[in-house]
């Protein structure tokens, strides 16, 4: 469909798989998608190993219109994410000469040096095109159809918004919530054939517990909303139906 564009995540760092850091950026950038109108189908977890990030970006970049990473653009040793996308790309990865200014210029005014540490937050793949970071300076980079940007989720945030107006959008997803009395193990079937009849939809059901009782809220997403009306009015007949059988 000409009018979908799709998207997937990376989110690096051994940090996030042990759980000693608690991710906040997947959410955001579902929000930020879903209001743009971008499909996120897919986000990955990845650890600190550069052949194990190549492959997950290779995997992804040929399979969604972008993909977004997170993680691992720092000072440190374990801040492989530009030396794996690069390996990715089949590029050399390079100390960038702007970046290095825009960095050099930063520490200089706060008179704090400008060591081999943070001089590896300016290295990034040979041919990537920057991506401004306002919050710290030290950018991230776009090669591709891949964006790289920093884990601190405020940084990640100010990557973000300066990404959103350089990409490619899609029909926004519609939606409408049809509260429903009953457990998904009443509604399964009936639900699923209200699927079946309207396949240009997305319905999702997501139980809740309240109470002492089972109650789902029906969701159905849709991109025209005559699509998106025939469905809520079948579940609704559905609902309606089973409240009076009851």
């Amino acid at each position: 469909m000409p009018n979908v564009v799709t998207a997937a995540m990376i989110v690096i760092g051994d940090e996030i798989l042990s759980g000693r850091t608690k991710d906040k950026n997947i959410g955001h950038l579902a929000d930020i998608m879903t209001a743009i109108g971008i499909d996120l189908k897919e986000v990955r977890v990845v650890a600190d190993e550069e052949d194990e990030i190549a492959a997950t970006v290779n995997a992804l970049r040929n399979r969604y219109d972008y993909v977004f990473t997170t993680g691992g653009i720092g000072p440190t040793h374990d801040d492989i994410t530009a030396d794996s996308v690069a390996k990715a790309f089949g590029v050399p990865c390079d100390y960038d000469e702007k970046a290095m200014a825009l960095l050099a210029n930063s520490y200089d005014a706060r008179g704090i040096e400008f060591n081999d540490a943070r001089k590896r937050m300016a290295r990034m793949p040979v041919g990537a095109a920057h991506i401004d970071n306002p919050v710290s300076v030290a950018p991230g980079f776009r090669i591709g159809n891949v964006h790289v940007m920093a884990g601190v989720p405020s940084i990640f945030q100010a990557m973000l918004d300066n990404v959103v107006p350089t990409l490619r959008t899609g029909a926004k997803l519609l939606s409408a919530t049809v509260p429903c009395p009953h457990g998904e193990g009443i509604i399964g079937g009936p639900l699923a054939e209200i699927q079946k009849a309207h396949p240009e939809t997305i319905i999702g059901s997501y139980p809740k517990y309240l109470d002492g009782t089972f109650r789902t809220d029906l969701v159905v997403r849709a991109r025209s909303r005559e699509a998106l009306d025939a469905a809520r009015q079948a579940i609704e007949a559905m609902v309606a139906g089973l409240a009076e059988a009851q």
